[in-house]
């Protein structure tokens, strides 16, 4: 039987990829959805929202696997205090199993990458076609699988991007941020036939800048690219030294922060879950919300 992965590589119309979604949304196999958490421009904090965001799906009973898709500058493992080691070349290798290689101490399930792994560097591999190969074998062990994809516009980021249910887009209100998170829209509208996303504003600091980069990404995209831009969530930004700052975002507050994002996790759960029999349909575009309360 053919790998989801080579599948993926072998399409060369618009017609082919569309199929191939179809297939892959509507199996009927697996109650899994894959959720691509990616962005057009690195420094946005877009692994910090992925950790959060499984932290989050865990706390509400779901069965969470995350995978650190930067296969050698691994940042999860670091911003959660833990030990740098090669065993994701080690699976990719065959030297380790699947398993051996998850960390669990956080209710999630973490797949951390390598950090400068040099036999990892050396390897001839394509690692988005290998990352796909692992989800379709350990899909029916979750309910959500989150890709913590490289930033920009590199093939594997923007395959991995194509190959999930849903897509969450981190942009932060910068001009650069906006112009890449856009580009990256363009070509997964062009490439792989992607009609449409989930956006989340990080590190707005007024409601009005907040609606502004909503504004100007989900009505250029409809414009020109005729795709659909959900509206996630937004994260005020935290006026919190950068020694502390991932140590209060994956901290279980119980203030309104906290709340805010762990109701917009609550509320894409609860939307874009799938049953074994049928796939929920995405609604219109949600409306904005933002995590208005200051840290407390």
């Amino acid at each position: 039987m053919q790998k989801a992965s080579e599948w993926l590589m072998t399409f060369s119309s618009e017609a082919e990829v569309e199929d191939f979604l179809k297939l892959k949304n509507h199996n009927g196999e697996t109650a899994c959805t894959k959720v691509a958490i990616t962005g057009g421009k690195g420094g946005v904090g877009k692994t910090s929202v992925s950790l959060k965001i499984a932290q989050n799906l865990h706390r509400l009973g779901h069965r969470v696997l995350l995978i650190d898709c930067d296969y050698n500058l691994s940042n999860t493992a670091i911003k959660l205090g833990l030990s740098i080691n090669d065993n994701f070349w080690k699976l990719l290798a065959g030297e380790k199993q699947f398993k051996d290689c998850l960390v669990n101490e956080y209710g999630f399930h973490l797949l951390p990458a390598c950090n400068g792994s040099l036999d990892l560097f050396e390897a001839r591999l394509s690692f988005d076609e290998m990352i796909i190969d692992i989800v379709s074998n350990h899909e029916k062990e979750y309910d959500y699988i989150l890709l913590d994809c490289p930033a920009g516009l590199s093939r594997e980021s923007l395959v991995l991007s194509a190959y999930c249910d849903q897509r969450i887009i981190v942009v932060s209100p910068d001009k650069s941020s906006i112009t890449d998170s856009y580009s990256l829209l363009k070509v997964l509208s062009k490439k792989f036939n992607i009609r449409e996303n989930h956006l989340l504003v990080n590190m707005f600091e007024t409601n009005r800048q907040f609606e502004k980069v909503v504004m100007t990404i989900s009505e250029t995209a409809e414009s020109f690219l005729q795709i659909r831009t959900n509206v996630f969530g937004g994260v005020r930004k935290l006026d919190i030294n950068t020694d502390s700052f991932d140590k209060f975002f994956l901290a279980e507050g119980q203030n309104g922060w906290h709340q805010g994002f762990t109701q917009m996790v609550e509320d894409f759960a609860e939307k874009f879950s799938k049953t074994r029999s049928q796939m929920v349909v995405p609604p219109r575009a949600n409306l904005m919300r933002a995590v208005e309360q200051e840290v407390q």
